[in-house]
């Protein structure tokens, strides 16, 4: 596999999709050795096949606001391989949405599924829609003015959408109610449903329990914990809500959590009512954490990312390329032992490079992020068996997955040294399970 030849051909058929080229370059450079020593793919064009999405579906979305007036979004699902289940991914509305940020996402959504062990293959979809500002009213019209076009092609056995930045429970409460009006069928077509109708306990904080509990498990690879460690979390929605959770029931002190205005440090910890509040800051839909200092009494540094803090620990759990070389270089300076990706890709590649040539135990997203879309697969099979889990199960099981991604990792990532890149681990574990699906399923 010629790495650099396939990334400029990949850039000549799509110029300036910046984040899809880079998440697949990373996995491309951690997988070229495993993948020459299997001519097998080489044959069966795997690589040229897995980088390039299956279909993308472009729509519009006409919505009418609470004035009467007509507005005009963009919706996308990027349907991008199913060798080993149906396409899974979450639903994005923000104004930063394009097809690069969706392809990218689909893509590392490939891998990461294929870890978590559950028959699920990757997809991910959205719309440059801002719910900022807007109505419950206004929310509603425009999520089902987007399901009037992607039910055609989503189904329980198909295609299975989440949410994601800007898609919480409300938003996946008004696109289910359309959907089972238009496909006039009750299925779990759709993850992080109201427990009412079909969801899972646990789902919404998952992403962050998933996240906590690998990087507990690479603690342990060096005889630590997180008792008695000073964390520092990015964001403030459900994902750091869930890793401030969990990293305080295991004993270790969260001192900072940020916004798109700044961040907040507070030395005496994020706990109790603390926690409780950052479901507050998100409901209010405003995204900024200011309000948090203000009711405290902690510090707010305006515009300011939280990576320069002092810690033991960072959990980068905002959005992709959040962490660069500076804050890489920052973290470690003040004696950062372990950096896990609680978001997708928020570490930027300078980061990475900074990051492993220090030996610092790091996870990538796609390993780490997992437990979202994990626990969104037991929401799945608990559809299929029209039956709930207690959160005690759900929570055993996501716990479980967590260990076995992490066991794999190590599997395919462990030098000479012992020292486990994580990185490489992940990606090989990843692609050889889809690969090898995709061979066994021949030329499609």
């Amino acid at each position: 596999m010629n790495v650099e030849k396939i990334m400029n051909d990949l850039e000549k058929k799509h110029p300036g999709e910046v984040e899809y080229l880079q998440a697949v370059r990373e996995v491309l450079e951690s997988i070229e050795e495993v993948y020459n020593e299997n001519p097998q793919f080489e044959k069966l064009g795997i690589i040229e096949r897995i980088v390039e999405p299956d279909r993308v579906l472009t729509f519009k979305v006409p919505w009418v606001d609470d004035h009467g007036k007509v507005h005009v979004n963009i919706g996308y699902r990027v349907q991008f391989n199913n060798a080993i289940g149906p396409y899974k991914g979450g639903l994005r509305f923000h104004p930063s949405v394009n097809l690069s940020i969706l392809k990218f996402l689909g893509f590392e959504q490939i891998f990461k599924n294929s870890l978590t062990t559950l028959p699920m293959g990757g997809g991910k979809g959205g719309s440059d829609f801002d719910p900022k500002g807007k109505s419950d009213a206004e929310i509603m019209r425009f999520c089902q003015s987007f399901m009037l076009e992607l039910w055609k092609i989503i189904g329980p056995e198909t295609d299975v959408p989440a949410g994601d930045i800007g898609v919480g429970g409300r938003e996946i409460g008004y696109l289910y109610g359309m959907y089972k009006k238009l496909a006039q069928e009750h299925t779990g077509v759709l993850t992080g449903k109201g427990l009412k109708w079909g969801g899972s306990l646990i789902r919404p904080e998952a992403t962050g329990f998933g996240c906590v509990y690998f990087a507990q498990e690479m603690l342990k690879t060096r005889e630590e914990s997180f008792e008695g460690k000073t964390v520092v979390v990015s964001g403030f929605g459900n994902v750091a809500w869930g890793a401030v959770t969990k990293v305080t029931q295991l004993g270790g002190k969260v001192v900072a959590i940020s916004g798109p205005d700044g961040y907040v440090y507070d030395k005496d910890g994020i706990s109790g009512e603390k926690i409780d509040y950052m479901l507050h800051l998100r409901a209010t839909n405003e995204d900024i954490v200011k309000p948090y200092a203000l009711k405290f009494g902690a510090e707010f540094h305006a515009g300011k990312k939280p990576w320069e803090v002092k810690c033991d620990v960072a959990l980068p759990c905002a959005t992709q390329n959040e962490l660069n070389k500076e804050d890489a270089e920052m973290l470690i300076k003040n004696g950062c032992i372990c950096i896990c990706e609680g978001a997708n890709m928020p570490c930027t590649p300078e980061a990475v490079e900074v990051i492993l040539e220090h030996k610092l135990l790091f996870a990538p997203g796609k390993a780490a992020n997992a437990g979202g879309v994990a626990t969104s697969g037991l929401e799945m099979s608990q559809n299929s068996m029209k039956l709930s889990w207690s959160r005690e199960e759900v929570d055993r099981r996501l716990h479980e997955i967590m260990c076995n991604i992490h066991e794999a990792c190590v599997k395919y990532g462990k030098d000479e040294t012992g020292y486990v890149n994580y990185v490489k681990g992940a990606n090989i574990a990843g692609f050889l399970k889809v690969a090898e699906a995709m061979v066994e399923q021949g030329i499609i």
